[in-house]
């Protein structure tokens, strides 16, 4: 398991793959009802390809908010509202250019209509003007949703209290098949991999046959605390604690390694570190 692999919480993408599907039928028939009412009807199928087009960028382009949003949150700074003020320019470029040839290709490429859409400087005014909105409302469900999501995180799994001495060292497998021991100290963090776990020493790898729960178990509680349910830290061996998406944070050790707080673990890890926001 890749040291950096992060931590993925499919709901998000589920919450807005739902919510711009059903926009993008809202805008359709809205578009639909307004050329009827001006006297030049258009077919919903039509109206459909035109507005899925737009979501799809949008939705190609969330991820870029995300990280503007951890990057430089809403609510920390009166100085980032300016950041997202001034990020609402190429939002709408790269929105508007990307619908463009998005129904370019598909009506004449594909379905052989033609088809124009000219980037002036009134076309582009007119849509940065609903892109501001856009971005207002993108960004206004980017930090609800989080909110909402952090409100309830599932059950944790809590690893079974030591009931003896805790181990002073570990015998652990080397590649080629030797093994050695290394002291529980000097370990910087764990990851879980399948029947083993991987125990990261000093920029080395070694592998022990065990569950990461049950090692867990055997660590000292004030020293080692459970983070993602792939990962074990060594307190003492986190180097910075930053934002990243969904309520979860972002742990970077002083080998240089990152890896998820997860939410689910936050309090667990506030418990001998605490995070200030």
């Amino acid at each position: 398991m890749p040291a950096r692999e992060r931590s993925f919480d499919w709901r998000v993408p589920a919450i807005w793959a739902v919510l711009l599907t059903m926009s993008a039928f809202v805008h359709a028939y809205v578009e639909v009802a307004n050329h009827a009412r001006g006297g030049q009807p258009v077919g919903f199928g039509r109206a459909l390809i035109i507005e899925a087009c737009s979501h799809l960028v949008v939705a190609a382009l969330l991820p870029a908010l995300y990280w503007m949003h951890r990057r430089w949150p809403v609510g920390s700074q009166p100085r980032n509202l300016l950041i997202h003020a001034l990020g609402v320019v190429p939002f709408s470029i790269a929105h508007t250019v990307g619908m463009a040839a998005l129904r370019f290709v598909w009506f004449s490429g594909i379905a052989g209509e033609a088809y124009a859409f000219p980037l002036t400087v009134d076309r582009l005014t007119y849509e940065f003007a609903k892109d501001i909105f856009s971005y207002g409302l993108l960004s206004a469900g980017t930090v609800a949703l989080g909110l909402l999501l952090r409100r309830a995180p599932p059950p944790v799994e809590v690893a079974a209290a030591p009931s003896g001495p805790l181990p002073e060292r570990f015998a652990v497998r080397k590649r080629g098949g030797a093994e050695i021991l290394v002291e529980v100290a000097d370990i910087d963090w764990i990851e879980a991999a399948g029947n083993y776990a991987i125990l990261h020493v000093g920029g080395e790898t070694f592998e022990i046959r065990s569950s990461l729960t049950k090692l867990e178990g055997e660590l000292d509680p004030k020293r080692f605390v459970r983070v993602h349910k792939s990962h074990v830290v060594n307190i003492a061996r986190v180097a910075e604690v930053t934002p990243w998406v969904s309520g979860d944070w972002r742990i970077r050790l002083q080998d240089g390694a990152e890896v998820n707080l997860s939410r689910r673990y936050r309090q667990r890890f506030e418990a001998l570190a605490p995070v200030r926001s």
